[in-house]
């Protein structure tokens, strides 16, 4: 049975539900512990399972990401919070030179299952330095995994598979999906996993494929509804879920069955995921293209401030629908 809960609040009860399976499980970040959390993802779980459990930290990303990469080495499981993944810039020492190499350094010996997870996302006009998309970098990196849930039910299952995997995972949310409610498997049926490497078919269709990750497939399943009620036109709808490892099995199924794609991406179009998803279909699965793949990414520059031109900046359902058209 399912219940309808919102982006935050499934987090939350992902966390909550591996607490309490793990003791080797804890909670590290800014205003985590007694504020709730910055976007109250964490909220009332310190009133819950105490200090210990989950810990508020001085504003020091290379600090306490540091002392989460130790604490793991050492057989622990923490979950780390960045107010921004922006601020991933003071870590990143930490997040990539430390926490990427762990394991492949030590042969195998030493694992590192450190969770870092925050929002990753422009559309908040809160300039260019708390807008930043890194998804693309840090999956360029062997030894990390990154994935970026568009829904709650996926925001919950990917959330825990990444506290039990082995090797350190980065979770990219969005603030502007916090508040948006969908249905989430209820924890009285079994427990609720989603598989990293694995995307998911929002949307069945037969004329071109839409894939995307992130705030993007919600984007993706607008703009087909315009399309299939005003152009008739049908669209898959991929979503990756995780950037690295990537699904390309489910990429090629569906670039095979649609003949065409448009690929929709929050990242800047230089280096973006959505550049690497391109060259694999071009290097894979030239052979079932009927036209060249179609990129929609955010303008290429630094965050914008205002509103309305940062809408336009970004992704949006009425720029995926005009590069559908443009294909032909």
């Amino acid at each position: 049975m399912n219940r309808t809960l919102t982006y935050r609040e499934a987090l939350r009860e992902g966390l909550d539900e591996e607490l309490a399976r793990d003791p080797n499980v804890f909670i590290m970040g800014e205003e985590v512990a007694q504020y709730n959390g910055a976007y109250k993802v964490t909220e009332g779980l310190w009133k819950k399972w105490g200090d210990k459990r989950v810990v508020d930290t001085p504003i020091s990303e290379a600090g306490f990401i540091g002392m989460g990469i130790g604490a793991s080495m050492l057989g622990l499981r923490p979950v780390m919070e960045l107010m921004f993944w922006s601020f991933h810039t003071v870590a990143n020492d930490q997040l990539v030179n430390n926490a990427a190499c762990v394991r492949y350094m030590s042969g195998g010996r030493v694992n590192c299952p450190i969770v870092v997870r925050g929002p990753a996302n422009g559309g908040t006009n809160v300039g260019a330095t708390h807008s930043h998309v890194p998804e693309a970098m840090f999956a360029a990196f062997p030894g990390l995994k990154v994935c970026a849930p568009a829904t709650p039910a996926d925001a919950k299952g990917l959330i825990k598979a990444a506290i039990r995997d082995n090797d350190p995972v980065y979770v990219m949310e969005n603030t502007l999906l916090y508040g948006m409610k969908g249905e989430v498997p209820d924890p009285a049926d079994g427990d609720h996993l989603v598989p990293l490497g694995m995307a998911d078919l929002k949307r069945d269709g037969g004329d071109v494929s839409l894939i995307a990750h992130g705030r993007s497939v919600i984007h993706c399943l607008e703009a087909a509804e315009t399309l299939q009620a005003e152009h008739g036109i049908s669209c898959d709808v991929l979503d990756l879920r995780s950037i690295r490892p990537l699904d390309v099995d489910a990429i090629f199924a569906s670039v095979k069955k649609t003949n065409r794609v448009v690929l929709v991406d929050e990242s800047k179009p230089f280096g973006g995921v959505s550049a690497m998803v391109s060259t694999l279909v071009m290097e894979e699965a030239f052979d079932w293209l009927d036209a060249p793949v179609r990129r929609v990414t955010s303008l290429d520059a630094p965050a914008i401030y205002s509103q309305h031109i940062e809408n336009e900046q970004l992704p949006n359902p009425r720029r995926i629908v005009e590069a559908v058209l443009a294909i032909g």
